[in-house]
């Protein structure tokens, strides 16, 4: 069966509309920043390297890349993204499981966001199986290349299966309530950091940061310096109760298992985001809360960071970066939402919504497959082939047939109506 796509004159409706049982445009958000994700492998920095004079290249490299600390890239807003779109989709999972999914959301007192009859422990037994395949399955994509099973918990799927359970159980409070629990997750953790001891005099040789490294934080911020905070300490107990190859001592990029509080909060955001689009507002009404959302939660976490109250780094999930990352979730989803569900532009993200509605397929395309595509193509279309334009480039061009191919995979489990869920 061929997808209908519609591609409608943009008009901006002031009716209220009771919303649909599946968010077109939460499809393509997330089809973008898996799209995003699974084009690391056209390695626009490995070109970068070989023309270091080219500010076009630097500037694709720096956005491909995760910054090593604080700030933010193109690429460190995927995690955040995949994350706040969990908790956009959940209302619409609830009320389609429940038979209401085109009933718009009426805030009251005795029902202000879910069933009356509280939670549903069937729905909730399920929410913790899917949890456990996310967690089991971020697992087993991080030891793919380890000769024993590799016991950590910073991967996105293992980070958001942690926090999920969380996530279900606050879909049946208040919005209010909502709010409350994510201002309890931020300043918690926040204050969780700030009481740790500051690190000095610490060995960070012993944990390869180097001396002269030139992210090191100073003051009161020093509680988020990498490898020597909180979550690290953490780490050193918690991830050698498993077995391993050898003592856990630290985590390379400075990830941390503890990253799953911070990123329910995350999720709690796009809870928040998705309870707004359900209820009976306006589109004007509502792209308006999430212009509101999204440059409040920038303006907040810049703040935070600009006077060293929170460093905003995206490694350890910092309270300040899951404002500032929410922020930018907030308004990017407005984006989509204007253009694909209000102007009904959407034969120009097709591609995009073929990758969202897989993204766990996507996902593991991307964490898997890769090499093995690339080898393919050396070998059947010989070793030069990606050369045509020079040596330069040949990273981009092999880079480029491999997404082409994995692409092509979605869109034909696309064609055959299946999408892999959880």
């Amino acid at each position: 069966m061929k997808p209908t796509l519609t591609l409608n004159p943009p008009t901006m409706s002031t009716e209220s509309i009771a919303p649909p049982t599946r968010l077109a445009s939460a499809d393509v958000y997330r089809g973008f920043v898996m799209f995003l994700m699974m084009a690391e492998v056209l390695r626009l920095c490995t070109v970068a390297e070989t023309m270091p004079g080219s500010a076009v290249w630097a500037f694709l490299c720096y956005h491909q890349s995760h910054v090593e600390w604080q700030g933010c890239a193109l690429h460190d807003l995927i995690q955040p993204s995949f994350t706040f779109l969990v908790g956009v989709v959940l209302p619409f999972s609830l009320a389609a499981r429940r038979g209401t999914g085109a009933k718009p959301v009426r805030e009251t007192r005795a029902t202000p966001n879910a069933s009356t009859e509280g939670i549903e422990w069937p729905l909730f037994r399920r929410a913790l199986r899917r949890s456990l395949v996310l967690v089991v399955l971020g697992i087993f994509l991080r030891s793919l290349h380890s000769e024993q099973t590799n016991f950590t918990f910073e991967d996105t799927l293992t980070q958001i299966g942690l926090g999920y359970p969380f996530l279900f159980l606050l879909g049946y409070a208040p919005p209010k309530g909502q709010w409350v629990a994510l201002a309890v997750i931020l300043v918690g953790y926040w204050l969780a950091f700030a009481l740790f001891p500051l690190p000095e005099g610490f060995n960070y040789k012993a944990v390869d940061v180097p001396a002269d490294w030139p992210h090191h934080t100073t003051g009161f911020a020093a509680h988020w310096t990498k490898n020597s905070n909180l979550a690290w300490a953490f780490d050193t107990w918690f991830l050698n109760l498993f077995p391993r190859e050898k003592t856990f001592l630290f985590n390379g990029g400075g990830y941390a298992t503890l990253s799953f509080i911070p990123t329910l909060a995350t999720m709690v955001l796009g809870l928040q985001a998705g309870n707004w689009l359900r209820r009976p507002l306006t589109h004007q009404q509502k792209l308006r809360g999430f212009a509101v959302l999204g440059l409040a939660g920038l303006l907040l976490g810049w703040l935070l960071d600009a006077t060293g109250i929170c460093p905003n780094v995206k490694r350890i999930w910092t309270p300040a970066w899951v404002l500032f990352s929410g922020g930018w979730c907030a308004l990017l989803l407005a984006l989509f939402y204007a253009v694909v569900d209000v102007w009904r532009v959407q034969k120009s993200f097709f591609i995009w919504k073929v990758i969202g509605m897989n993204s766990i397929a996507a996902y593991v395309l991307a964490d898997t497959l890769t090499g093995f595509w690339s080898r393919s193509l050396h070998t059947h279309l010989g070793q030069g082939y990606d050369q045509v334009f020079g040596e330069a480039y040949a990273p981009v061009v092999n880079g480029f047939f491999v997404l082409a191919i994995e692409i092509l995979i979605l869109y034909t489990l696309y064609r055959q109506r299946i999408f892999i869920r959880i």
